[in-house]
């Protein structure tokens, strides 16, 4: 059944696989630029940590380092996907860290997480459709 937080975490969940396409498609736009250090986006850390402060367990503690940054929502998730430069990749001789296997890897993995998500979203939007038609015809 669904919960209060189900959609949003479905949504915000979306959001990250979508950035982390962007992201993909960036770095492998890159793969010949000198000095590019590839990215790569978290997500599924903070939201982990974020359901299990929900859960009472442990808080995620979410703060701005700049005043220009979107605050963290004080009501349901707090959490959003957040891009970071990637530190464990080889740089090769022009100083470029971009790795095309690695880099379709995870764009192979992400575009299945998506898949997986969109259909969840559907399911439970076709749940819903059928609470308010009163559970079914």
């Amino acid at each position: 059944m669904l919960n209060s937080n189900h959609l949003q975490i479905l949504e915000r969940s979306l959001d990250a696989a979508t950035l982390r396409h962007r992201t993909i498609a960036n770095n492998v736009a890159n793969i010949d630029t000198p000095q590019y250090k590839s990215k790569q986006v978290v997500f599924e850390e903070f939201l982990q940590q974020e359901l299990t402060g929900i859960q009472g367990t442990r808080k995620l503690e979410a703060y701005r380092t700049d005043a220009r940054h979107i605050p963290f929502s004080k009501n349901g998730l707090g959490v959003t996907p957040q891009i970071i430069s990637n530190p464990d990749q080889t740089v090769q001789n022009n100083g470029n860290d971009v790795d095309m296997e690695s880099e379709m890897n995870q764009l192979a993995r992400n575009t299945i997480w998506y898949n997986g998500l969109t259909q969840l979203t559907a399911g439970s939007f076709q749940k819903l459709k059928n609470v308010i038609q009163g559970g079914g015809k």
